[in-house]
């Protein structure tokens, strides 16, 4: 079982530790406003009320035994990135920090932080993508112009297949999976059928979701052909 140190118990620390938790894994919680400890001690492995800036303090939690630690204090810049800078120095396997804007990124990059979180910036980004191309549903950046997407199958693509529509080679997306919607007798929505594994013969019908991949120019594509 992975074992995580988040840090910082903001809304986006205690979002973060809570969804770690429901989905399997160990997780250390610490902030040092004791409200904060108290109010998520129920939900996590174990929940402390500590100075992350204090080494003596961070090293008392068996750093050793920690797979990733995670620094998320979003209002106080100096302290997150002293936290992060003592996980580094304690050897801590994989360590991730938030930051607020690019130049809080480039110091945290410059100090050897293993990954840099930006999410403001990252929801702004996904919030305007999906603003100029309402064809798409959900989107989540790969990286390198990379663009994962959930999209309507459009009503021109309905009884017809990957293959048949040449989705590589003539619009530059890869299927990777689609989502069918289902709703009961007395009308209640009912989760998808989702097929992660469609084929080239697999028939697109109305209402089904695909899940693509691409570049943002070659997904336009296929957000523009729902005004078709």
């Amino acid at each position: 079982m992975n074992k995580f140190l988040i840090i910082g118990l903001g809304i986006f620390g205690r979002e973060l530790a809570v969804s770690l938790i429901e989905k399997g894994a160990e997780v250390i919680a610490v902030d040092q406003k004791m409200e904060l400890v108290e109010e998520i001690q129920d939900q996590v492995t174990y929940a402390i009320r500590l100075d992350a800036m204090d080494e003596r303090a961070l090293s008392s939690i068996g750093l050793e035994e920690i797979d990733v630690g995670v620094v998320c204090i979003g209002e106080d810049f100096e302290s997150n990135l002293l936290a992060a800078v003592h996980l580094k120095n304690f050897g801590v396997k994989t360590v991730i920090a938030r930051a607020s804007n690019p130049t809080q990124e480039k110091i945290l990059k410059a100090v050897g932080v293993d990954l840099v979180i930006t999410p403001e910036m990252e929801a702004a980004e996904r919030l305007s993508y999906r603003l100029m191309h309402q064809g798409l549903l959900d989107v989540t950046f790969i990286g390198g112009g990379t663009v994962a997407a959930k999209i309507k199958v459009p009503e021109v693509f309905v009884g017809k297949t990957p293959a048949e529509l040449q989705l590589r080679s003539k619009f530059g997306v890869n299927l990777i999976a689609i989502h069918t919607p289902q709703v009961s007798k007395d009308g209640r929505q009912l989760p998808p059928i989702v097929n992660n594994n469609p084929d080239a013969n697999t028939v697109f019908k109305e209402g089904d979701i695909m899940v693509l991949i691409g570049s943002h120019r070659d997904l336009q594509k296929i957000s523009r052909l729902q005004n078709k």
